[in-house]
């Protein structure tokens, strides 16, 4: 497979190796970027632990929520200015209204708001405002009680991220304070998983080899290896999992435990939403800044 400067400015954006290391990556694993990156972590020439979405496209999370539901909903736009946009924010809170009354982004989109179904209300919305605009996703969270946080608010139930955090047990005012808390955690340290239970069984022999290959790379003895590996391992399920992490707003203890001394409560599910996630942005001519490179 050729490699392009493409493929190189991609890898060094996910992994923030250099040019060179990006290169060699690509070339010894046939130019699979994923492939590639785990290929730089297990030589300790990658920056990130784990790929993330390339934020590109604009507008806002909207948050709603009800007894027993709390939802998210992604409306995007081309630009910030239009997000900003008094008009737009409008529309934003009486989609996320709506879609507490639904249970899909299908049923969000013919819903009625205001006469019209959601999708028509945005079709209509971009021939006022000027600028294409969509519905991308929506998420729904189900517990006795729905905290939500927004992180970077532009208005009131919107901003650039949005969290549910579902409670169940004991009181609404106890488990919304304590689940606020949790959400504004979730926000800052975006966990993969509620516990190691719920994470995706590829991820975790994903990273489990890419362990192994640094373990081995130590040169120590296959049994001082395998010891590495499960400490490794447990550490990894204690940094994305949200139940074994430390709590941000108090380190001595985890999540788990911090809910389970504020009061009868368990944390049975959360949505972390961030405008953009995974939308490629149109990147800008690069080729002139690796062209040297690609040919040496």
């Amino acid at each position: 497979m050729a490699i392009t400067a493409k493929d190189v400015k991609e890898l060094r954006d996910m992994t923030g190796a250099g040019m060179m290391d990006a290169k060699k990556a690509l070339t010894e694993t046939g130019g699979e970027i994923e492939a590639a990156v785990d290929w730089l972590r297990a030589k300790g020439l990658s920056k990130a632990a784990k790929k993330s979405g390339r934020t590109a496209a604009e507008g806002l999370i909207g948050v709603a929520a009800k007894p027993g539901v709390g939802v998210a909903v992604e409306i995007n736009s081309e630009t910030d200015f239009v997000a900003r946009n008094a008009e737009f924010q409008a529309m934003v809170a009486g989609i996320a209204k709506t879609a507490l009354e639904t249970g899909d982004l299908g049923a969000l989109l013919n819903a009625d708001l205001d006469g019209k179904s959601v999708a028509d209300t945005v079709t209509a919305k971009v021939a006022t405002i000027g600028e294409n605009m969509s519905v991308r996703r929506m998420v729904r969270v189900e517990a006795d009680h729905v905290a939500t946080y927004i992180h970077n608010a532009a208005a009131d139930g919107m901003g650039n991220i949005g969290v549910l955090v579902g409670i169940d047990g004991g009181d609404a005012e106890g488990a919304l304070a304590i689940g606020k808390q949790v959400a504004m955690h979730v926000a800052a340290t975006s966990p993969a998983s509620l516990d190691r239970d719920d994470l995706d069984p590829a991820l975790v022999e994903r990273e489990k080899q890419v362990l192994t290959e640094q373990a081995r790379e130590s040169g120590k003895p296959e049994a001082v290896i395998e010891k590495m590996i499960s400490g490794r391992m447990n550490k990894f399920f204690q940094e994305v999992c949200l139940l074994k992490q430390a709590f941000v707003i108090n380190p001595d203890l985890t999540v788990e435990k911090a809910v389970a001394e504020a009061g009868p409560y368990k944390v049975t599910g959360f949505a972390r939403v961030q405008v953009g996630e995974g939308i490629e942005k149109a990147e800008e001519d690069f080729a002139a800044e690796v062209a040297k490179t690609m040919g040496g």
